[in-house]
């Protein structure tokens, strides 16, 4: 592409690079670049792209685009702000895609994952869409499965997996949008048809600060779609829709002044179901996820795909028979044994009392929680959970979770710090294997043991190294004597 095609649409200070110059990628990681790349320069949170100049000269960069004026001799764009631009750079070399799709976004706290599969198998239910799916979890083209490391891509990676979407024949794409993803421009050029907010509570405040920049970042994603689909329960979302343009679609499990409304709400060991009804339809919901959570998620699902003009009584046909999402309340197979284990990813304080009340609503002997905090994340959560363990559940395992570079047993210690004065009994066991097992060993009849916060995860983080952990793999090797 010539750089002039390139450059399309961005404000540009200076330019020392011919127009006709012939562009063979975009990279802004110096060690990947190509000869005839353009390297481009970011400003990162870690590092700063411009320190790596030469070395992306010195692998053959055709011309760098960056912030300051680099000190090498080589031909160079110079913008306002390289990030931005990188969002811009993608929108053009991979042909503006997401213009091609019906672009479908949820942001929240909690629940965007299961949203989305949900909301991905009621399009692929209902009007037989191939659907794209972006996440924590996975990406998705259809029913192909990609590796995904952030829950929203970088921006020109984003724009690389929408153009796959669109090769592939993708007519909708549903995707978690993230408050780090919204803050740094990684969905600019991006428009949706639906957005969805599904709830906000304490979460990211190493990054944002403080939880208004947190609500602010999450009302980016609602001046940049046509219809935003809200659950008036939360708190945060009258001061969310004051600050949308959009038009607005509210949901909620009680408040008959929604759009949206459930109500004769009826909570299952295996389910959920209640009626759903909005202007002159109703229809019987049934989904089969426990916990009142799932009838929140069901909902923005729900009014997702009304906005997307979809028949309410299809929605309810499609949602009964859509499966659940692994790590989200997800039954570990446990054969010949009287207890459960469920394993949830629930990682933040609402997110693990959310868990717990629901598994507490079909629970018939202790509740049994075993959890802990990740390393490098917002302290400020750690004694809070610690509190909500020991009110909730009957008897507490405090494990690690990723403890990445802190030293795990301080990490502990702030958790544990929150069930002091508490009466509920609890161990503390640092290695998460010895930990399950642990819970196992003592579990009785009717006991629920929750694994939460690793969730989908298949690994644990210590130190910088990644290290396999998967707590299916360690409930099934207990049981077989492993």
């Amino acid at each position: 592409m010539k750089l002039a095609q390139l450059l399309e649409g961005i404000s540009v200070q200076k330019c020392t690079a011919s127009a006709d110059l012939e562009i063979g990628g975009v990279c802004y990681d110096s060690r990947a670049v190509k000869p005839g790349d353009l390297y481009v320069a970011v400003v990162g949170y870690v590092t700063d792209g411009h320190k790596y100049i030469a070395s992306a000269v010195a692998n053959g960069a055709a011309a760098v685009l960056c912030q300051v004026k680099p000190e090498e001799n080589v031909p160079y764009i110079l913008v306002e702000d390289s990030r931005t631009a990188l969002a811009d750079l993608g929108d053009n070399w991979f042909g503006h895609p997401s213009k091609k799709l019906t672009m479908i976004g949820v942001t929240g706290t909690n629940g965007k994952t299961t949203v989305t599969y949900l909301l991905k198998s009621v399009l692929e239910k209902t009007i037989g869409a191939k659907v794209g799916l972006i996440g924590t979890i996975q990406n998705m083209i259809g029913s192909e499965v990609l590796p995904t490391e952030h829950t929203t891509p970088e921006s020109f990676e984003l724009q690389s997996l929408l153009r796959q979407m669109v090769d592939s024949g993708c007519t909708h794409a549903v995707m978690e949008v993230s408050s780090h993803a919204l803050v740094l421009h990684r969905t600019r050029h991006i428009h949706f048809k639906v957005g969805i907010f599904t709830n906000l509570t304490e979460d990211h405040l190493d990054f944002h600060k403080t939880m208004e920049n947190y609500r602010k970042a999450k009302e980016l994603l609602f001046r940049d779609c046509d219809t935003g689909v809200f659950n008036l329960d939360d708190p945060a979302a009258p001061l969310m829709m004051e600050s949308a343009p959009c038009e607005k679609l509210t949901v909620s499990l009680g408040k008959n002044e929604a759009d949206l409304c459930a109500r004769n709400l009826r909570l299952e060991p295996d389910s959920v179901l209640f009626d759903a009804v909005i202007g002159s339809e109703i229809s019987r919901f049934s989904l089969g996820i426990p916990g009142k959570f799932s009838a929140y998620n069901a909902l923005c699902v729900i009014g997702a795909a009304k906005a997307l003009g979809i028949p309410l009584a299809l929605i309810a046909d499609a949602l009964s028979k859509s499966e659940g999402v692994k790590g989200r309340v997800e039954v570990v197979p446990t054969p010949g044994k009287d207890y459960t284990i469920l394993i949830d990813y629930a990682h933040t304080p609402d997110a693990l009392e959310n868990v717990l009340n629901a598994v507490r609503d079909f629970c018939p002997g202790r509740l049994i929680a075993l959890f802990g905090c990740g390393g490098d994340r917002d302290p400020y959560k750690r004694p809070i959970m610690g509190k909500i363990g020991a009110d909730l559940a009957d008897f507490v395992v405090y494990t690690s979770d990723n403890p990445r570079t802190e030293d795990p047993n301080e990490i502990l210690n702030q958790v544990v710090s929150g069930a002091k004065g508490t009466k509920t009994p609890y161990v503390v066991i640092e290695n998460r294997r010895e930990a399950i097992r642990w819970a196992m060993d003592h579990a009785e009849k009717g006991d629920i043991i929750v694994l939460a916060g690793k969730g989908h995860e298949t690994y644990q983080i210590i130190g910088k190294e990644k290290t396999h952990l998967d707590e299916r793999e360690e409930v099934a090797a207990h049981l077989q004597g492993a």
